[in-house]
């Protein structure tokens, strides 16, 4: 409905803003999202095969709640 639309909507909007500050965001019995910095690398261009070098960046993570792994695994 539409409804959940925007309820689903506005809890993903507030995890991105949220994380958009480097905040953790902790979701009981679900799981934490948080920002994890990615180290620069080199990388390969796939058609060509010359290096290319990856700038450092940040990554949004999330870890599963013990209590959903659980219950996806039986």
């Amino acid at each position: 409905s539409a409804d959940a639309e925007r309820l689903v909507g506005a809890v993903f909007s507030a995890i991105a803003d949220a994380l958009g500050r480097d905040e953790p965001v902790a979701i009981a019995g679900v799981g934490k999202f948080v920002v994890r910095e990615r180290a620069a690398r080199r990388g390969r261009n796939p058609h060509t095969g010359e290096p290319v070098a990856i700038a450092a960046s940040k990554a949004a993570s999330f870890k599963p709640a013990k209590a959903l792994r659980d219950a996806v695994n039986g």
